[in-house]
Formats: structure tokens, C-alpha cells, sequence
């Protein structure tokens, strides 16, 4: 009878001990941090597969482009005397930028779809214009008669061949030069045949350029009449996503127009102007030579040109995984106050909510974000989170009206639902207020928790009824 007495005493204990009951609810919330986590890792997968069809639909269209030119390359003899006192000859090469470049281009940005994901493509239309001043190779002591001057050739870089929708053709002075895919191969020694090898490689130092256009120019020794070479060719490209130029000129000035109202800017400089409405965009770049660390002509050593790149890249207005995993990273907020609301209406209605309960409550706000993630990728980010908010406020209200079968609880547990998801929507949409934000709303939580329990004697509760 003692036994079975102590046995119904500690029952009750547990049954009606506030300690046993916060223990229970804070295990039962690191448990439901696990559905939470799985839909942070589904949101992260989702968002995978829209990645993998943005390349997909990019490969097969043409990918970011990239535009670096033109270059004059002009390749020279050199002798070197082996431990044979052999003279072995061979040939490297000299690389001008232009002293003057400018770029005047439209870009015109089509959306396609791979299922239901949206992949940014363009056409673009460029006029390349400028001028080399006359190569000068006094300052290397190179010999004029080991200069090669018939084997002249400028190159344009463009990272991805395929975007090319035109023959392209230079005007070089008077004449008029079809540009070819790649480089040709030229020998580096005086007996060895020509190498294949990747277009606009450097044969004797390596890449300056991954890829491109090439065509041989006449150039001479003396300088033409009018003191330069000038230079000016279109360019029908096609890309995905993201263009950027690499400032070559002495100075270079670069204009773009498009329709796409949702530009970002970036890469080694920031445009001196710019306008962006509904409309599109219109933004103008000029760099000196001063502003990158590369000369104006050089030799063998090869030189890095992609550190001073600059652009545009087209932004989809909204990313849906982005913000859906920035809200899921707030599950545990929502289901520990949602909690808090229960306990509380536990301990001042003498009610009892069993764990199970708590459970599918729980289990309901997780589902919250599953709603949202698949609505986003239907409908707009906003639409989905009210659509997706009101569905878990409703079903967790109506349920909360079962548990206590008071109608006040009810509508009380749906109001607190719906300011916990509102602040949420509401630090999503504040990217650079959102911590300080999110501060005062935790800060008034806990402030309104501990005016509501001030007058709450626990130890009361932790005896038996």
C-alpha cells in the first residue's frame, strides 16, 4: 500500500510539476529542430536544382561573356647562346593596348524557363572603337630588322565562343580584316612547325587571354599618316546572365543600355553613371590606365588581365530560396513562443495539454515553411508567405479550440501567430535593419513574458491538486 501510495504521489508530482514541464517543452522543441533543419536542407536542394537549370539552359545558349580587346600582338626574334655555344633562335612576343577604347552597347535580356525555373539570357550589340599609337620596341633594345612586323595580329577575348551571332569584321585604318576563332600557332624556334594550342595563348609565357578572335593587320615599322591605327568592329553576342569588359585602353569608356530594370553593378569598378527605372538602365564607365596594375605594352611575362574586370549582372528581382531559408531560420522563434503560449494557458486555466499535442502543433508550424518553399516557386515570395501564413494560423487556431474549448484561447494563440509571422515578414523584408529589428521585437517578447508572469507564484504549482 506504501509502495503503491508513493507511486500515485509521484505521478501526480510529475503530472503537475511546472519543472517537469518546461523540461518536456524544451526537449520537445530540440526534437522539432529536426523537421526544421530538413526543410533548411530541402530549401538548399531546391535551390540546387534551380542552379543546375540555369547552367543547363546557359550551355546550350552561351554563358556569361566576358569581352577583353583588342590586343595587338607582334612577335620578335630573340637568340640565346647554349652551353654548346649553339645560337638557338626563337620567337616570342609583345603585346600594345589601344590608347583609346570605347565600347557603345545594347543589351536585350529574354527570360526562358527550364520547368518552372526562370533562366536570364541576352543578345547584346557592341561598337568597338579606338586606337593603337604606333608600337614602339625602343625601350627593350630589340634589334628593328628581329621585329616581325608581317606577323602583326590583334586579338579580342570573349569567354564563350558560341555567343558570336555575326561574322565579325575589323576595320584597321583603310582596311577592312575578317577576324578568325582562336590564334594561329607560331613557331618558337626558327626549325620547330607550328603548335596548336588554346586560342590566345601565349606561346612563350602562357595565357593572356582563356579565349577568342584573331586577325592578322598590316603594321610597319614607321608610322602612318595619321600618326595611329585606328580601329572599329561590331559584335552580336549572346551570354546569360552576367557581361563584364576589361579596361585595355590608355583609357576606356564604356556604355550600356538595356530594358532590365534590376541591375547589379559590380566587378573591379563601379559605374561613374548610371540610371535604372522600370524601364531598364542606361550606365556609363571611364578607366584610366592609372586605376589598373597592368602597363600598357609588355612582353614575354604573362599579365593578369580578369582582376579589373567590370559589368553588369541581370538580377532576378526574387529569389524565393534565399528569403525562404532566411524565414526558416526563425522556426525555432515561432514554435518556442507558440509553446510559450500554451504553457500559459495551461498554468491560469488549470488545463492540461498533453506532449503528443504539443507534438502537432509543433509539427504544423514546421509545415509552414514546406507550404511556403512550394508556393514560392509558384506564385510571387509575398503572396506565397500570406497564403502559406494563414493556412498555419488557421489549422493551429482551430486546433488550439479543441485542446481548451475556449474561444478566447483560440483566437488568442491565432493573434499571437499572426504578429509572430508579420514580424518575421517583416525582418525579411528590412536586409539592412533586420538584426537591429529583430532585437527589439525578442527584446519585447521577453519583456511582455515576464510582465505576464510576475504575479504567478510557481512554487505553488509544483504541488499536487
Amino acid at each position: 500500500m506504501e509502495n503503491a501510495s508513493f507511486f500515485e504521489r509521484l505521478n501526480s508530482w510529475i503530472r503537475n510539476s511546472v519543472t517537469i514541464k518546461l523540461l518536456s517543452m524544451g526537449i520537445l522543441i530540440l526534437l522539432l529542430l529536426i523537421p526544421a533543419f530538413m526543410i533548411q536542407s530541402l530549401i538548399r536542394e531546391r535551390e540546387y536544382r534551380q542552379q543546375e537549370a540555369i547552367r543547363e539552359v546557359s550551355g546550350t545558349w552561351s554563358l556569361a561573356q566576358t569581352v577583353a580587346g583588342p590586343i595587338l600582338v607582334i612577335p620578335y626574334k630573340v637568340y640565346r647562346t647554349t652551353d654548346n655555344d649553339q645560337v638557338v633562335e626563337t620567337t616570342q612576343h609583345a603585346y600594345f593596348l589601344p590608347d583609346r577604347l570605347a565600347v557603345d552597347g545594347e543589351v536585350l535580356p529574354e527570360t526562358r524557363y527550364r520547368g518552372i525555373y526562370e533562366v536570364v539570357v541576352y543578345t547584346s550589340q557592341f561598337s568597338v572603337t579606338g586606337h593603337f599609337a604606333t608600337p614602339d620596341f625602343s625601350e627593350w633594345s630589340i634589334r628593328p630588322e628581329d621585329i616581325l612586323w608581317n606577323e602583326a595580329t590583334v586579338i579580342v577575348g570573349l569567354s564563350d565562343l558560341r555567343g558570336i551571332n555575326e561574322t565579325v569584321r575589323l576595320h584597321w585604318n583603310a582596311d577592312t580584316l575578317a577576324f578568325n576563332p582562336g590564334i594561329e600557332a607560331q613557331p618558337t624556334t626558327g626549325s620547330a612547325p607550328p603548335r596548336a594550342y588554346d586560342p590566345m595563348m601565349d606561346v612563350s609565357s602562357g595565357n593572356v587571354l582563356a579565349s577568342g578572335i584573331s586577325t592578322r593587320v598590316p603594321v610597319a615599322a614607321q608610322a602612318p599618316a595619321s600618326g595611329t591605327y585606328t580601329f572599329a568592329f561590331n559584335l552580336d553576342l549572346n551570354g546569360s546572365q552576367a557581361l563584364r569588359f576589361i579596361p585595355l585602353g590608355r583609357e576606356t569608356n564604356v556604355h550600356l543600355a538595356s530594358t532590365w530594370a534590376s541591375p547589379s553593378f559590380d566587378g573591379a569598378f563601379l559605374p561613374d553613371e548610371r540610371t535604372v527605372t522600370n524601364d531598364g538602365f542606361q550606365s556609363d564607365w571611364r578607366v584610366l590606365h592609372l586605376n589598373r596594375n597592368y602597363p600598357q605594352q609588355w612582353r614575354g611575362a604573362s599579365v593578369s588581365l580578369n582582376e579589373s574586370a567590370f559589368g553588369v549582372t541581370l538580377l532576378v528581382p526574387v529569389d524565393q530560396y534565399q528569403k525562404s531559408m532566411r524565414a526558416a531560420k526563425y522556426a525555432i522563434l515561432v514554435i518556442a513562443l507558440t509553446f510559450l503560449v500554451f504553457f500559459f494557458a495551461e498554468i491560469r486555466n488549470r488545463e492540461r495539454v498533453h506532449p503528443f499535442q504539443y507534438i502537432l502543433v509543433g509539427l504544423a508550424l514546421c509545415l509552414f515553411y514546406t507550404l511556403l518553399l512550394a508556393a514560392s516557386e509558384q506564385v510571387p515570395f509575398n503572396i506565397a508567405y500570406v497564403l502559406a501564413g494563414l493556412a498555419t494560423i488557421g489549422l493551429v487556431t482551430a486546433y488550439t479550440r479543441s485542446i481548451f474549448a475556449s474561444r478566447t484561447l483560440s483566437l488568442l494563440t491565432g493573434g499571437v501567430l499572426l504578429v509572430l509571422y508579420g514580424f518575421v515578414f517583416i525582418i525579411l523584408q528590412l536586409q539592412d535593419y533586420a538584426l537591429l529589428v529583430g532585437s527589439i521585437g525578442l527584446f519585447i517578447a521577453l519583456a511582455l513574458t515576464m510582465y505576464l508572469s510576475r504575479n504567478i507564484d510557481w512554487y505553488t504549482f509544483n504541488r499536487a491538486d
